[in-house]
């Protein structure tokens, strides 16, 4: 081969060793974008290219050496091929993958979004939604003086509602006067009853006459309901003898209802019903079970309502009493008179919240010392009212001539029929006359007066029971009159003091209070009290005292 001819030959080396270079700088340049196992391998490629063909241009003997860097280089060409083929499939693979678990997700969302929309459709949980419901409305019903009101509305639209029914009706128990009273009445209910005779069939006035109707509970289905505490779906009106029929117009035509009490374990409240009119479908036993879910949820809304009221009507009498109490102390004397030949004592002690008894000395004449000791029935400002008219008549009255029985009369007139205040009062009236020892006593309602007399060593009771002050104006109070000398003693008390139960609902008694005078008849009038006073503290206990305890002791010296 001569000269030319083998460097015409070396042009193609060198030219492929140059590209070769160029292709290993590019590759350097960018191996970031290539694992590092596949870019030593693409590298070592054109380097090898690039060396080989340096080489036999340098040592063109040495031929073997181009031709041995092109099959290796071939052969990591074929490496290089599968391994991009491999991770393609690899790559592929993945992507499949991705594809098929966020399908998954996909389907598992679906099923999610599927189970809560079905969730959010089952009556059951329509049923426990609206009782949460009923109870938000109850809660608010504590700030509002027409909240009972809103709850029942509430409840009857929800009940409609969800049963679909056409009207709806809730009554409410009156326990005073045992009657069911109609509180709310919503969309077309078919009264049930016999409509009054005079009353128009009227579509408005028949509504108006239902919206303010009350039912004895022996009458119409709604006591009947309220009566046995059971609910019933009844589809066929016309056969229930329970159920009135009334005239045939179309307003007028019962359907079918169902009729739910609403009670608390098991007491009645109230009744609720729901109707469709004859045109309608009937109820299903599917609408009686939703009905009585919300009957069992609306009686508890309205029990907590009641709980409330009962719960603000006991605090605003708590707090009346303390101020009837305060100012019922104020009446009583502050300090026992000294009074010559008598040894008194008291004992006084109010139950929270009563506040009803009330004790006066009252030195009226020269002849005369005045002592009353009054019950006064109920409490709170009502009572204090009584009070202060009986203690002003009987202030003013002590004075006169007029025996005791005389002046209980006209305390009694003065009260009884002259206030709208439905409270009377027992009222004991002692009369003394420090100069002739003679007492008088005239007694109204069941304020005892006993007398334990030191000549025959024993005591009983001297006064009678008559009618309270404050009922009747024609009763006429009695008088008994006798003499006492040194050494008697005149009790006086209320039926708190005997009437004190003890841990196991035992009472003092009468017999006890007499037996404890008589052992300790010796003693002052104040020391009787103060034993009276530590025995009824050491008999009661723990037990609780639901009364005022008054004790008067008046002893003859």
């Amino acid at each position: 081969m001569n000269d030319g001819l083998a460097y015409a030959a070396l042009f193609p080396l060198l030219l492929t060793s140059v590209l070769s270079l160029v292709t290993a700088l590019l590759l350097f340049i960018n191996r970031k974008n290539w694992p590092t196992n596949l870019f030593i391998l693409k590298l070592s490629v054109p380097l090898l290219l690039c060396i080989g063909s340096v080489l036999t241009v340098l040592v063109p003997n040495l031929l073997i050496l181009a031709v041995t860097a092109v099959l290796i280089a071939t052969v990591e060409i074929l490496i290089i091929i599968i391994q991009i083929k491999a991770a393609k499939q690899a790559k592929i693979a993945e992507q499949e993958k991705l594809a098929a678990e966020k399908a998954a997700e996909e389907e598992a969302l679906a099923a999610a979004a599927l189970a809560a929309e079905t969730e959010e459709n089952n009556p059951l949980r329509k049923m426990i939604e609206a009782g949460r419901d009923f109870m938000i409305h109850a809660a608010d019903a504590f700030s509002d003086d027409s909240g009972l009101n809103t709850l029942l509305d509430k409840i009857n639209t929800t009940i409609i509602r969800e049963t679909n029914a056409d009207g709806g009706v809730i009554l409410l128990l009156d326990d005073f006067d045992d009657v069911l009273a109609v509180k709310n009445l919503s969309g077309d209910f078919p009264p049930p009853y016999k409509l009054p005779e005079d009353l128009p069939h009227k579509i408005v006035r028949v509504e108006t006459n239902f919206r303010f109707a009350q039912f004895p509970l022996n009458e119409t289905i709604f006591g009947a309901i309220a009566r046995s505490g059971k609910p019933e779906l009844i589809t066929e009106p016309l056969s229930d003898n329970r159920i009135y029929q009334n005239e045939d117009e179309d307003f007028l035509k019962c359907g079918s209802y169902i009729f739910m009490p609403l009670k608390i374990r098991d007491t009645v409240i109230g009744v609720s019903a729901i109707s469709r009119k004859a045109t309608s479908t009937k109820f299903t036993n599917e609408d009686f079970t939703n009905a009585t879910i919300l009957a069992d949820f609306a009686s508890t809304a309205i029990k907590l309502v009641y709980s409330y009221q009962e719960v603000v009507e006991h605090a605003e009498l708590t707090k009346e009493a303390g101020i009837a109490c305060k100012l019922q102390n104020s009446l009583h004397p502050k300090l026992l008179p000294a009074i010559p030949s008598l040894s008194l004592g008291c004992y006084y002690k109010t139950a929270e919240g009563v506040c009803g008894d009330y004790y006066d000395i009252v030195p009226a004449r020269k002849d005369r010392i005045s002592f009353i000791l009054g019950d006064i029935a109920g409490k709170g400002m009502n009572s204090l009212m009584i009070m202060v008219m009986l203690r002003a008549m009987l202030r003013l009255t002590v004075n006169t001539t007029q025996s005791a029985g005389t002046i209980l009369g006209w305390a009694n007139r003065g009260i009884t029929g002259e206030t709208q205040i439905d409270h009377f009062a027992s009222v004991a009236l002692i009369n003394y006359d420090s100069e002739t020892k003679n007492v008088q006593i005239a007694s109204a309602g069941t304020t005892p007066v006993l007398l334990y007399s030191a000549e025959k060593d024993s005591i009983t009771q001297v006064s009678e029971t008559n009618e309270p002050v404050g009922v009747e104006k024609t009763t006429v109070y009695s008088d008994k009159e006798f003499t006492v000398q040194s050494g008697d003693i005149i009790v006086a008390y209320t039926d708190g003091v005997v009437e004190t139960p003890n841990e196991r609902g035992i009472q003092y008694s009468q017999e006890r209070l007499m037996e404890l005078v008589k052992n300790n008849k010796k003693l002052s009038g104040k020391e009787i009290a103060d034993v009276v006073k530590s025995d009824i503290v050491k008999f009661s206990g723990s037990g609780y005292q639901h009364d005022d305890q008054t004790l008067l002791i008046i002893k003859v010296q």
